[in-house]
C-alpha cells in the first residue's frame, strides 16, 4: 500500500482523518497527474455515495480540481461502476468516486479512475502521492479565467441504467427479485433497472438518510435478505454494498451465493459455451480453497492475485482473460455487454448442475474468517431449485 492510497483508494474517518484539506489536495494532484497529456481543458467526473460526509468531500474535491484549471462534473449519487462507465464513454479525462464502500458511515474514501474507466495502477497513485506529500510546491494554482468550472451531469443515472438494461437480452417477467441496496448508491438505480427488465422488485434498505448506509444491511449483512427471500417466495436476492461495486446473491432457498460461487457458476457456463477465454478465471489469494478444487476438476485455470479488484483486472487485461473477481462480490466481465446482474439472472434461469466444493475440515478457508467445516453446503440442485441448479425457466436468456 502507498502512503495515502490503499488497495481501493484513499480511505479514513471522514473530516478528521480524510480531511477536507486532503480531499482538496487529492483533487489538485489527481487533476494534474491524470490530465497532464491533454491539450484541452480537462474534464473530471465525480460520483458519490449516500454518506452524510460525501457532499462535504465532493465540495473539497471540486475546489481542488477547479483550482488547477480542470472542470469538475458532478454525477450525483451513483454506483462506482457508473463512474467507470461514464468516464470511458462520455469523454471524461478522469473520474472520482467518493465512497468508503462497505464501511460504516463515519468512514469515507476517494477512488480514482483513468480516462479508460479503470482504476489507477500503483505507479500512478504513487505519483499523485509524491506530488501531495513530497512536492506540493509543484502544484500550480490558476486564477482568473483559467480556473475550472463546476457543472452537473443531470442524466448520469439514467444513462447508466439504460446502458445496463441494453446489455440484458431477456424478459424477466414473472421473476420475483429482492434487492438489498445497503441504503447506498444502488438505492438510486437498482429498482428502476430491474423493473425495466420486467421483474417484480422487492426493495430492502433503499431509503438512505445520510447516516444509515451499510447499517445492518447490504452485502456485509446478508441475514435479512436471506430470510426475506425465503418468506416472500422470491426467485433471487441480490445485495450490494454502499457504492454498489460488489454484489452477493441469495438463491430461492435463502442460501448465500458469495463471489467465489458466482465466479464458479459463470466461469463454468462460459466454458460450456466455448467463451471462457484461455479457460481461465482470475481470483485472489483470499479465494476459498474449494474454488481451486472446483476449477481443477473442470479444467479451469485459476490464477490468484493479491487482494483488490484492480489487481484482478490488471491480471485479466495482461492475460486476455474475461472473468475474474473476489469472494466479497467484486465480479468482473471483460466481454462487451457482460455484467454481473446479467450473468446471475441467466444462470438463475438455466442453472448449473455442477458442485463447487467449499473445502473440508482440513482445508477450511484461505481467509480464516469462517472456521473449517462451517460452510453451508455444496453447489447442487434441490427439489425447489437454486442458483446453481434451479427449476426456473421463465427468464430465458
Amino acid at each position: 500500500m502507498g502512503r495515502l492510497f490503499g488497495t481501493d483508494g484513499a480511505r479514513g474517518v471522514a473530516i478528521t482523518e480524510l480531511t477536507c484539506e486532503m480531499a482538496m489536495q487529492i483533487g489538485r494532484a489527481a487533476a494534474l497527474v491524470l490530465t497532464k497529456e491533454t491539450k484541452h481543458r480537462a474534464k473530471i467526473f465525480i460520483g458519490k455515495d449516500t454518506r452524510i460526509s460525501s457532499d462535504i468531500l465532493e465540495a473539497a474535491l471540486c475546489a481542488g480540481i477547479c483550482s488547477v484549471g480542470a472542470e469538475a462534473v458532478q454525477l450525483g449519487v451513483v454506483p462506482t461502476p457508473a463512474v467507470a462507465y461514464l468516464v470511458r464513454t462520455k469523454g471524461a479525462d478522469a473520474g472520482v468516486m467518493i465512497s468508503a464502500s462497505h464501511n460504516s458511515v463515519e468512514f469515507n474514501g476517494i477512488k480514482l479512475f483513468a480516462s479508460t474507466g479503470y482504476k489507477l495502477p500503483d505507479a500512478t497513485e504513487a505519483e499523485i502521492e509524491a506530488l501531495i506529500l513530497d512536492h506540493p510546491e509543484q502544484i500550480q494554482l490558476q486564477s482568473g479565467t483559467a480556473v475550472g468550472a463546476i457543472s452537473i451531469y443531470d442524466s448520469a443515472r439514467e444513462d447508466y441504467i439504460s446502458y445496463l438494461a441494453s446489455c440484458v437480452h431477456t424478459d424477466c417477467s414473472g421473476m420475483r427479485v429482492a434487492l438489498d441496496c445497503a441504503n447506498g448508491s444502488s438505492s438510486t438505480t437498482a429498482e428502476s433497472l430491474f423493473t425495466r427488465l420486467g421483474a417484480e422488485v422487492h426493495m430492502l434498505s433503499a431509503s438512505p438518510d445520510g447516516t444509515n448506509i451499510n447499517k445492518n444491511c447490504g452485502s456485509t449483512h446478508m441475514e435479512n435478505l436471506m430470510e426475506y427471500v425465503k418468506t416472500h417466495d422470491c426467485d433471487l436476492g441480490l445485495a450490494f454494498d454502499g457504492d454498489a461495486d460488489r454484489c452477493l446473491a441469495v438463491d430461492e432457498n435463502g442460501v448465500l451465493v458469495d463471489g467465489d460461487k458466482i465466479i464458479a457458476i459463470c466461469a463454468k457456463a462460459l466454458q460450456q459455451e466455448g467463451k471462457l477465454k484461455n479457460d481461465t478465471a482470475v481470483v485472489t489469494v483470499m479465494t476459498n480453497l474449494g474454488f481451486f478444487h472446483f476449477a481443477k476438476k473442470h479444467a479451469i485455470d485459476a490464477k490468484a492475485t493479491k487482494v483488490g479488484d484492480r489487481y484482478v483486472l490488471e491480471e485479466m487485461l495482461a492475460g486476455g482473460y474475461n472473468i475474474g473477481g473476489e469472494q466479497s462480490g467484486h465480479i468482473i466481465f471483460l466481454d462487451e455487454g457482460n455484467h454481473r446482474r446479467r450473468r446471475t439472472l441467466r444462470h438463475q434461469a438455466h442453472g448449473d448442475p455442477e458442485k463447487i466444493r467449499q473445502g473440508n475440515e482440513r482445508a477450511g478457508r484461505r481467509d480464516g474468517n469462517i472456521p473449517a467445516g462451517a460452510v453451508q453446503r455444496h453447489y447442487s440442485g434441490s427439489q425447489k431449485g437454486t442458483l446453481a441448479g434451479g427449476r426456473r425457466d421463465r427468464c430465458p436468456y
